[in-house]
This record gives C-alpha cells, sequence and structure tokens, in this order.
C-alpha cells in the first residue's frame, strides 16, 4: 500500500526523474488538463479538479510522513493536480467565446502552442520562486502546505495574465 500510494504522490512515478521533478510533474498536469477537458463538461472538469486537490492533500501528505521528510521534492502530485487551475482564465474565456469547454485537440493545437508555454512557465515561476502568499501557505499541516503553494502559484497566473484573459492584449 506505501508503494501505491508513494507512486501517487510523485505522480505516477514522474517525480522519481531525478532532474526537475516538478517540472516532469507538471507537464503530466498536461495530461490532466487533457483527460478534464475531454469529459466535455464543466461540472465534470471542476469535479475532477476538486477530486485531484483532495486526493493530493491526502497522497503528499501520506508520503511526506512515509518518507519522513518536508515536502519531499519527489512528491509532485501537488504540481499535477494544479495544472488545470493555471489554464482555468483561459478555458472560461475560451468557453465564452465558443459556447463550451474546449476539446483537448482544440485546446492543445499548434496556434495554442507558445500561450500554453507561457502558462506553463509562468507557473513553474511562481512555483519555485514563491512569492507571498505562496511560500506561507507551506506552513499549512502535511499535505495541505504541499498542495496549498501549488494551487496559489496557479491561481498566481490567472492574476498575472488577467490583462490577457479580459482581452487587453489583443
Amino acid at each position: 500500500m506505501t508503494g501505491s500510494i508513494l507512486w501517487l504522490a510523485q505522480g505516477c512515478g514522474t517525480g522519481r526523474i531525478r532532474f526537475a521533478p516538478g517540472t516532469f510533474g507538471s507537464l503530466a498536469g498536461l495530461v490532466w488538463l487533457a483527460l478534464l477537458l475531454a469529459t466535455g463538461r464543466w461540472a465534470l472538469f471542476a469535479a475532477g479538479m476538486a477530486a485531484g486537490w483532495g486526493i493530493s492533500v491526502w497522497a503528499c501528505g501520506r508520503a511526506e510522513a512515509i518518507l519522513r521528510q518536508h515536502d519531499p521534492g519527489s512528491v509532485v502530485l501537488d504540481e499535477l493536480t494544479a495544472v488545470p487551475l493555471c489554464y482555468l482564465g483561459w478555458l472560461i474565456r475560451e468557453s465564452a467565446r465558443c459556447g463550451g469547454l474546449p476539446p483537448p485537440p482544440v485546446f492543445f493545437a499548434f496556434e495554442n502552442a507558445l500561450g500554453i508555454a507561457i502558462v506553463f512557465g509562468l507557473f513553474r515561476l511562481l512555483d519555485i520562486a514563491k512569492p507571498w502568499p505562496i511560500r506561507p501557505s507551506q506552513r499549512l499541516p502535511a499535505g495541505w502546505g504541499i498542495t496549498a503553494d501549488d494551487l496559489l502559484a496557479a491561481l498566481g497566473v490567472n492574476v498575472v495574465l488577467l490583462p490577457w484573459l479580459i482581452g487587453g492584449f489583443e
């Protein structure tokens, strides 16, 4: 059981990659985003995001106890489950424009590649730099602190991109 919990908390193994595990966990988050988009329904998208966060809090907290380390670098489920939140503002904007949640082939189309990369890079930057209030959130106990900082970084991405999201850069 502990092996399964660690495998899950380590982002289905991506956190075991020795070089930049958080980045590889975040890349796995793009797969999670695609799976959520494939549901085609906002309610399922939102429920999937919330379930992912709940599982992250539980599994990351358990992994921290198993490994006997505070916020181990190999534990990346928090990054993985935060990635869809990074794109939420963009998805809301697209949904309003097109009348629904964009399917994965539309969202991940070539013409969106630069935007996807910018959002991804901004998330990694905020997750690594941990400006206020991201860093203090890590003081929350166990899995809450591990997961909260990534969710705040993902919200920060949306705040930084707000002028673009409301159409200021078109």
